[in-house]
Formats: structure tokens, sequence, C-alpha cells
């Protein structure tokens, strides 16, 4: 399975940004999804994360109400909508696959990582 994230870019703080991830093949249609990101010198953390039929999501305290994940099956792409940007959310984004069917925060219970889509935010 190949996962392919995309739309990072530079944004003002405020704004807003929406990064896809495309999935390979159907098999993750039955998986949870995250988003997970990284930035310098920092640990990977846990962003967001849906589960296999998009009705149970969970998130950070620190995107809560500013961040939103959906996804479409029938496409096999997920989806973070990114509002309210803040300098601290500026990393490079990464979705994974999850090896059951809801979210999950912790990396570990991911088996399957996209290339990682950089997003970063200007004060």
């Amino acid at each position: 399975v190949q996962l392919q994230a995309s739309g990072g870019g530079l944004v003002q703080a405020g704004g807003s940004l929406r990064l896809s991830c495309q999935a390979s093949r159907r098999t993750v249609s039955n998986n949870a999804m995250g988003w997970f990101r990284q930035a310098p010198g920092e640990e990977r953390e846990f962003v967001a994360a849906i589960s296999w039929r998009g009705s149970s999501t969970q998130y950070a305290d620190a995107v809560k109400g500013r961040f939103t994940i959906f996804r479409n099956i029938a496409k096999n792409t997920v989806t973070l909508q990114m509002n309210s940007l803040k300098p601290e959310d500026a990393a490079v984004y990464y979705c994974a696959a999850a090896r059951g069917s809801y979210g999950s925060s912790d990396y570990k219970d991911y088996t399957y990582w996209g290339q990682g889509t950089l997003v970063t935010v200007s004060s």
C-alpha cells in the first residue's frame, strides 16, 4: 500500500490549508487512517484519526476545533482540513493507515506511512 500526501505549503497565521492523502489500494478502506506531524527536532506527534467508516474521529488537544479529518472511502482518500493555523502547527505532516478499523493516537498502531508534506506557517 502506498500513501501519497499532498497539500502542504506556506500560509500565514490564521489561514487554512487542506491536506489530502491518496491510498493506492482499496485495502485501506477497512482501516482507520490518521495524520501525524513532526517539527524539526521534535518527536512525531498525533494530530487526528478517523475510523474505517468515518463515523468516529479523534483529535489532539492542540488542534481540536481547528482541524477536521474526513475520508472518502470510494476514492481512497483522507483529508485534513486545517483552519486558524498557528506558527506552532508548522511541521511535516504524515498520513498513515492503521492496523485496525478504529483510530489510535499511538504511531505504533499504524502500519503504512506516506512520505510527508511540509506545512509552514508564518507569523
